[in-house]
């Protein structure tokens, strides 16, 4: 890929410095799970994973580097303080988490696809797009050959194509509340799988971390996520519509840690703030007011807890500083 003369714009450096810091933040967690998986299977994706990241990490630091901005710390083998500690998550976890992961990455490169101009780096994030979606695939397929893959709710077809009819279409408090649209089922059920991962993680990396203050915000971020799961899992159930297992079961009682409380902490924000965008896709495709009202009472609880992760991880100094834009009024005071 040939270099360009054309300088990276703050899109581009912002895609590329978020992409290191939440990758390498992942690609820890993955070879902590490769070196306890059993499963040959889920062994070899998780091979492929890591081969892959690596591939892309060395094609982002070389983006960085040439256009002179320093590469982030992000994550590396000292965050994985503890290669030989006892094993913390089943294999099906495991797989479940790279497949959840995978979603985030898959977004990720096409959000920074989107905002890319110059050719190397469109063709860039073309190729992760293009891994990220073997990945998917690779994931999915596994979850089905193991029975593990949790569908969304069937279905029956109508005999033809039909209009809103009503005002009352969109009443979700009183009269006869009408049964969720498909369109809507879509981010419901998308949130609750992604709210169960951050509930059992925030489980896990409690009975691991060695910060008590680490230790009581996780303990927060679970109940946070399980009132989450609990009102929208509701809302599918007054429906009689299921809604996906939870995952709790898949942690041992291990108390030993793998992780730094750098990574621990870093990873759960990481995941309340990107389900801010998906609650928001949520928010905007609901068209019952009863559903509205729920996203924007999680929406909100997310920004109580990710105010009190970014107190925590400025205070411990944790929090890298992306590029900023220039600060003129400073440039400007006299030297």
């Amino acid at each position: 890929m040939e270099k360009e003369d054309i300088k990276l714009t703050s899109a581009e450096i912002g895609s590329l410095w978020a992409q290191y810091v939440n990758g390498t933040m992942t690609d820890t967690v993955n070879r902590y799970m490769l070196s306890i998986i059993e499963d040959d299977s889920i062994k070899t994706v998780f091979e492929d994973a890591i081969k892959t990241f690596d591939k892309q990490k060395k094609q982002i630091m070389t983006f960085i580097e040439n256009d002179g901005f320093p590469v982030p710390i992000g994550f590396n083998e000292s965050d994985l303080i503890n290669k030989g500690a006892k094993r913390l998550f089943s294999d099906i976890f495991c797989l479940n988490y790279l497949y959840i992961m995978t979603l985030h990455g898959l977004i990720g490169h096409i959000t920074s696809l989107s905002v890319s101009v110059r050719k190397d780096l469109r063709q860039f994030f073309d190729s992760c797009d293009n891994d990220g979606k073997r990945m998917y695939h690779l994931t999915t397929e596994l979850l089905l050959e193991k029975g593990k893959f949790q569908r969304d709710p069937y279905f029956y077809p109508d005999k033809n194509p039909t209009f809103i009819s009503s005002q009352d279409f969109t009443d979700g408090f009183f009269g006869n509340k009408r049964p969720l649209a498909a369109t809507e089922i879509i981010s419901l059920s998308f949130n609750l799988k992604k709210s169960i991962m951050a509930k059992t993680l925030s489980i896990a990396f409690s009975q691991v971390t060695q910060s008590k203050e680490v230790r009581k915000f996780l303990m927060k971020t679970e109940k946070t996520s399980n009132q989450q799961i609990q009102s929208l899992s509701k809302i599918m159930q007054d429906d009689y519509l299921p809604v996906p297992m939870s995952l709790e079961t898949e942690i041992t009682a291990s108390q030993e840690s793998p992780f730094s409380d750098k990574l621990i902490l870093y990873h759960i924000g990481f995941l309340f703030q990107a389900a801010q965008v998906y609650h928001g896709t949520g928010l905007a495709s609901a068209m019952r007011t009863d559903l509205a009202m729920n996203y924007e009472t999680v929406i909100l609880n997310n920004l109580t807890v990710t105010k009190g992760w970014f107190d925590i991880m400025v205070k411990n100094k944790w929090l890298e500083q992306p590029p900023l834009a220039p600060n003129r009024k400073e440039i400007a005071k006299d030297k």
